[in-house]
């Protein structure tokens, strides 16, 4: 067959849109806001070549209007994990040699389905499941997910292009093989685009899949797996098994053909995945790649020369944005006493502005949190804060209803106890805390900072000074995976800043980057000797 020396579509961030009252976006995101509340929909588990459908059914609700029924999506048990790593092995020696542009081209197809056909369609549906606002579906679901698809066929070419060198005589090459085995991705319900990613990079360098999908995403994830199907990705090469966690991980961590996992979620989780693979290691084939990305405790630090606006603004958005149900949200903030005031004021004006409530309404900034667990979790906190005698107090928000929808008021909480435990413990929820230092006690807080969590996820210095930004960058250089310099933690881009973070918050291996596709590749290099030597004899061994 013809070959050649292909060049992949120099991949650009997909812009994003605003959906501003008048525009084209706008109206149709509301009309597939529409068309999803008004009917229930079946979601199956996508197993090989087929749609299995289950007895045992669980509702898909929207987190701002739990009483609403979207659908249904069947779950499974251990004999469907089973039937998902047959079905994977299956498929594993053909999708292995398919030629790598052909690979390429299923996911650059997914790509433009997203960013054309499907993107009102997977935004709504994000918007319904998720209850994220219309800007934060629009930057997920689509751009996010868009970014992750191109940017990773470029990435993937880039490792190919990686070859050794080669001496007279001899031709060295590097292959990239796909892990043998197959690849388990456990992906978390806040970002449609992780949801999406954790799944496909494994899959674009040769691998073959077993999703599951967080249910309280599985809304968003079953549009995902119509566009990968449109794409024309075969049988097989991604399963979608909607199972309890540990009766999935009961099945895939005792096989032996377990060769990785993808994950974003709790670290506890991670550690009890870490442990369990670690038992079993004399079962696998191979040693398994571990990859993931997990909690954060992630910290706002403003100098004494800081714009109060500035850092006012990146509070506001860094802390509450989704709800703060983002690993990078901002939920801890050391704030010198010069600028408070002005920073508190700021902050109490906008408050004051932001509305809460559903997602079909395009003015609200603030929706629900995803489940009543999460609520329960959140508001126990916020009641302790109430009881804390002194250490600390609320004093934005700190109201909550649970009656029609999962909502709680931005808050931000103001303690003397830089030990406050809210300072030290992910809460994934809109709440900030917030903890004022002397300015003189600049550098002390940077030791603080570095210390109170066990996290290294994100992390924002805001300073005019120059010298204080240094240090800062310096001093914090392992606190942080992301480091942001007068700008809110969160929103890492796709080739932009790839996200990952260290300690507590992962392996940190970069989605977003070619690291990550690194961690799926199990390199062989093949050595050609063009012409075979046809005599033991060394030269040192002639006479003298």
């Amino acid at each position: 067959m013809p070959k050649g020396v292909f060049n992949v579509p120099t991949p650009i961030n997909e812009p994003v849109k605003t959906y501003a009252p008048g525009t084209t976006e706008r109206a149709s995101l509301k009309k597939a806001l529409e068309e999803a509340r008004s009917k229930e929909i079946e979601v199956p588990m996508y197993i090989g070549s087929r749609e299995v459908f289950t007895d045992t059914k669980i509702k898909i609700a929207p987190p701002h209007d739990h009483q609403h029924v979207l659908g249904y999506f069947h779950e499974g048990n251990a004999s469907h994990v089973q039937e998902a790593i047959d079905a994977a092995l299956a498929a594993q020696a053909s999708w292995a040699a398919l030629s790598w542009e052909q690979r390429a081209s299923i996911f650059l197809k997914a790509a433009e389905l997203v960013a054309g056909p499907y993107r009102a369609e997977i935004n709504a549906a994000t918007m319904l499941g998720q209850s994220k606002n219309a800007y934060q579906a629009e930057i997920d679901a689509a751009c996010e997910f868009i970014d992750f698809l191109r940017f990773n066929v470029k990435f993937m070419t880039d490792i190919y292009a990686q070859q050794p060198e080669s001496s007279p005589g001899v031709w060295n090459r590097m292959e990239y093989r796909p892990l043998e085995g197959f690849v388990f991705a456990l992906t978390p319900f806040n970002f449609t685009a992780i949801a999406g990613n954790l799944p496909a990079a494994p899959a674009l360098m040769g691998n073959v899949v077993l999703w599951k999908p967080a249910y309280t995403q599985v809304y968003a994830a079953q549009v995902l797996m119509k566009v990968f199907k449109e794409a024309g990705l075969p049988d097989g090469v991604i399963n979608m098994i909607l199972v309890d966690g540990p009766v999935a991980g009961e099945v895939i961590f005792k096989h032996p053909d377990f060769a990785g996992i993808h994950f974003t979620g709790s670290t506890k989780v991670f550690q009890t995945i870490w442990k369990t693979i670690g038992e079993n290691i004399a079962v696998y084939k191979s040693f398994p790649r571990i990859v993931g990305e997990t909690g954060g405790k992630d910290f706002v630090l403003a100098h004494p020369s800081a714009n109060a606006k500035a850092v006012a603004t990146g509070l506001i958005r860094g802390a509450f944005e989704y709800q703060g149900q983002k690993c990078s949200a901002a939920s801890r903030a050391y704030l010198p006493a010069n600028l408070w005031e002005p920073i508190r004021g700021y902050m109490q004006e906008a408050l004051a502005e932001i509305k809460m409530g559903g997602v079909e309404d395009f003015s609200n900034f603030i929706n629900a949190v995803i489940d009543e667990k999460s609520f329960d979790k959140i508001v126990f906190y916020l009641e302790k804060t109430e009881q804390s005698d002194g250490k600390a107090e609320i004093i934005m928000g700190g109201k909550y209803d649970k009656s029609k929808g999962y909502f709680i008021e931005p808050t931000v909480i103001l303690t003397t106890d830089p030990g406050y435990v809210t300072l030290c413990e992910e809460l994934f929820g809109p709440v900030l805390t917030v903890y004022i230092y002397e300015p003189d006690d600049f550098e002390q807080v940077l030791d603080i900072v570095n210390s109170t969590s066990p996290y290294a996820l994100t992390g924002a210095i805001f300073a005019q000074d120059r010298y204080a930004i240094e240090t800062a960058t310096r001093r914090l250089s392992q606190a942080a995976g992301n480091f942001y310099i007068n700008d809110k933690p969160t929103g890492a881009v796709v080739g932009q800043q790839p996200f990952g973070g260290s300690r507590a918050s992962g392996t940190n291996d970069k989605a977003g980057s070619v690291l990550n596709l690194l961690r799926w590749v199990s390199p062989r290099v093949l050595k050609e000797t063009l012409v075979s030597p046809t005599d033991y004899k060394y030269s040192f061994l002639g006479e003298p």
